[in-house]
């Protein structure tokens, strides 16, 4: 790409005619050949909590919140996950069982500029390094990038949170710096990746 240089002789940013503001992302149904990517509703609470209990309680260290330690916690949980006014939650079924083994979310959405991040991500033991892991993290960029048309989605964890970092990486984020000191969760400060 050649660069673009103002009147004062000074690199500028590619021209971005016509751009416009970017809708908020909104209830959606992706099916993909093993996976079916959709928006997380109460429906999905017994279900995921059935499969969050069989899985490591170490899959919740890096999460905001702790392990629910009951189904009624846990629709609470959902709940207000599901009522959130500045993250979207989707669940990840099985297509071949129609059964929920995790959830995500779009968050930090930047309509004016056309940027968001995927977080929140539990997935169940089921879930995780499987080929529905990495159709459903496909079908979600898909619905961000090719229908919504926003023009970056990042991916944000604690630095210290290798697994997350890993799969990151192995589906192609990029890894563009540290945010020091930047958020405090469950009383301990997290440098974020």
């Amino acid at each position: 790409m050649n660069q673009r240089i103002n009147e004062y002789n000074q690199p500028i940013g590619e021209a971005m005619p016509g751009w416009q503001k970017r809708a908020l992302p909104e209830a959606m149904y992706y099916v993909g050949k093993y996976t079916i990517v959709t928006k997380l509703t109460c429906e999905h609470s017994k279900a995921l909590y059935e499969c969050f209990n069989h899985s490591s309680p170490s899959n919740w260290t890096y999460l905001p919140e702790e392990p629910p330690q009951n189904d009624e916690e846990f629709e609470k949980m959902l709940l207000r996950k599901i009522a959130s006014k500045t993250e979207v939650f989707y669940v990840v079924l099985s297509k071949q069982m129609n059964q929920p083994f995790g959830i995500f979310s779009l968050m930090r959405i930047d309509q004016e500029n056309g940027v968001m991040e995927v977080g929140h991500i539990n997935f169940s033991d089921a879930l995780r390094k499987t080929r529905l892991s990495t159709e459903a993290h496909y079908l979600l960029a898909s619905y961000v990038f090719d229908e919504l048309q926003y023009r970056r989605y990042e991916w944000k964890c604690d630095s210290l949170n290798a697994p997350s970092i890993q799969a990151a990486e192995r589906l192609g984020f990029q890894y563009e710096g540290t945010f020091r000191n930047n958020v405090i969760y469950k009383q301990r400060s997290r440098n974020t990746s």
